[in-house]
């Protein structure tokens, strides 16, 4: 069974992008753009990773944060640049845009929940 991953980002370009190299590694994604779109999407849940664009803001990625702990025990992976700092609490955190790195954080992530 495919995982369901939530995408989140501000930026349309980055989160179409990134849909599309995780569909094609194997999983299925919804993607959100903004807040209100995001916010909307996870109040069911149901998704096994959540995905935090670096395009979000700090204030805004916290927010998102606290939303979905309270909707779901599924793990939150925060994509940031190297110069940014890191203000929320997401459980892994990324600093590539790079899509094969991407594809392996996701996957090293799946395992270790299987593995708990």
């Amino acid at each position: 069974m495919s995982k369901l991953i939530l995408s989140v980002s501000y930026d349309e370009r980055l989160l179409r992008s990134r849909h599309s190299f995780l569909e094609y590694g194997g999983y299925k994604v919804t993607s959100a753009l903004g807040l209100a779109q995001a916010l909307a999407k996870c109040q069911d849940g149901a998704f096994d990773l959540f995905i935090l664009g670096h395009s979000i803001p700090a204030a805004d990625k916290t927010k998102l944060i606290k939303v979905f702990r309270s909707k779901s025990a599924s793990p939150i992976l925060s994509l940031w640049h190297q110069h940014e700092p890191i203000v929320e609490t997401a459980e892994y955190l990324a600093f590539s845009d790079n899509p094969d790195e991407l594809l392996k954080s996701v996957a090293t992530i799946f395992e270790r929940r299987a593995e708990t």
